[in-house]
């Protein structure tokens, strides 16, 4: 496939405030003409599922392929994904596939569950979620962005920085001090270990997984269930590590505690001592691999677009920050939000939602049949050629306030309807924090030519390490 870029330095025409700035269009594969053939197709969703869009998905408001005896939709019609995401979500499921290759790892948490547990586990971890409940956590989230701001100036100071690296350790820390109050320096190497091994053998769709029906193994079920028998036991010994630290010390309290007074509004039932578990890898898991891609892509955006690197840097040096709590939400960082939303649209971390459905349905004018696959793909949505102007563009100023708010259910970072991600905020929160703290303190240059492509298996990243040259800034002036 083509690659297709452009950085000409034509003014933006629709932000006033950013005008005069250059168009930016990231490196990007173009999306095949045709539907690919079945095995090429298969093979895509293994290897980068971005390469099964056609470009008729991205003009056409709904689209359908014959899939394995069935028919799979590709729905970027707002009305369409309110009606499945929303109105009748009951009649949608996760995939077998999904579960399959989630469930060892994530276990029976939010992620994952399905009806009455879902119910349950939702109305108990909703008041943890609170922005009061984020903002108490901020302080821990702060400082591992200082303790990583640190970390990557060391590395800095060598040489040119694999940044998508460093940031998935200051995701991992940030997730790990949120859980535990604790740094990860004790277990941080152990659970990296744990997830490479799982994203590389085992997380990764297989034929088999999508076309043997639920309760029937397919090979991989034996390694990924020795892997849970080695995973179960790690994550114990990290929450016994931490309850022995609390135990000899005070701490801030932080999300375990939140997790651990939790209570069913209805039944006022806690979290078994399983459930926690599963809730402790879901939480960890599930935010830091979206949150350092989420980083990894606005730090090559912004080397892209130095002119707007520099704004943003100028915004983050004259905010004060020395309360770090809701700044992402009370006005004092506007760009540098903006920046993360547009960031989210370009390379959303879901890329994808497949649902199968479990009864028939209408949906924009399509009869759905039971047993059907339907998808509500942000990468597709983000840059749907009848939703935005200019799509593939990078432009903040779309999301700067007073700019006109996206058309509901077109933009769709974190999903929608009764199953949103319930940590938006916590991942807003470090995210528009980690990228204010990187960018007053250095400036962003990237060390090659070659363009980095997103590829996508599990969540979007880079398809290859990419360097950076880390130059410090003058400190600012008191």
């Amino acid at each position: 496939m083509p690659i297709l870029s452009d950085a000409s330095a034509r003014p933006d025409r629709t932000t006033p405030s950013l005008a005069g700035l250059p168009r930016v269009v990231p490196p990007h594969r173009a999306p095949p003409e045709r539907e690919l053939p079945l095995a090429a197709y298969l093979r895509s969703i293994r290897d980068n599922a971005l390469e099964g869009f056609p470009r008729r998905a991205f003009e056409e408001l709904v689209t359908r392929r014959g899939l394995l005896g069935r028919s799979s939709f590709v729905l970027s019609d707002p009305e369409a994904i309110r009606r499945v995401l929303v109105e009748n979500q009951a009649n949608y499921a996760r995939t077998t596939g999904t579960t399959r290759i989630l469930r060892p790892i994530l276990g029976d948490g939010l992620l994952i569950s399905e009806g009455s547990a879902w119910r349950h586990q939702r109305r108990t971890l909703a008041p943890a979620f609170t922005p009061r409940a984020i903002d108490g956590l901020v302080p821990h989230i702060d400082a591992a962005v200082a303790d990583g701001m640190d970390r990557i100036a060391a590395e800095a100071a060598t040489g040119p920085v694999d940044l998508f690296t460093s940031f998935y350790r200051l995701a991992l820390e940030i997730a790990g001090r949120a859980m535990f109050s604790v740094g990860m320096d004790e277990h941080g190497a152990e659970l990296r270990r744990f997830i490479a091994e799982y994203a590389e053998r085992m997380g990764r769709p297989h034929l088999l997984d999508i076309v043997i029906p639920p309760g029937w193994p397919v090979p991989l079920d034996w390694s990924r269930a020795r892997f849970r028998r080695r995973w179960i036991p790690f994550l114990d010994r990290i929450i016994a590590a931490r309850r022995d630290a609390e135990r000899d010390r005070p701490h801030a309290g932080d999300l375990l505690d939140l997790l651990a007074a939790a209570r069913n509004p209805d039944t006022g039932a806690a979290f078994t001592a399983d459930e926690l578990r599963d809730q402790v890898a879901t939480m960890i898991l599930a935010g830091h691999e979206t949150t350092a891609g989420t980083l990894f892509w606005a730090a090559y955006l912004l080397a892209l677009a130095p002119e707007m690197q520099e704004r943003v840097a100028a915004e983050a040096r004259s905010a004060d920050l020395t309360d770090p709590t809701g700044c992402q939400s009370d006005g004092r960082l506007p760009l540098t939000r903006a920046v993360i939303d547009e960031t989210l649209r370009l390379y959303p971390a879901a890329f994808v939602v497949v649902r199968r459905a479990l009864g028939p349905d209408s949906v924009a004018g399509h009869a759905v049949k039971a047993s059907d696959i339907v998808m509500v793909s942000p990468w597709v949505l983000h840059r749907h050629r009848t939703l935005w102007s200019d799509p593939d563009a990078f432009d903040p100023g779309r999301f700067l306030p007073g700019a006109p708010a996206p058309r509901r259910f077109a933009y769709l970072p974190f999903g929608a309807g009764p199953r949103v991600c319930i940590g938006a905020q916590f991942a807003l929160s470090e995210a528009v924090l980690s990228l204010a703290r990187l960018l007053a303190r250095f400036r962003l240059v990237l060390d090659e030519r070659e363009p980095v492509l997103p590829q996508a298996v599990v969540t979007t990243q880079p398809d290859r390490p990419a360097r950076f040259r880390l130059i410090t800034r003058d400190p600012v002036s008191p």
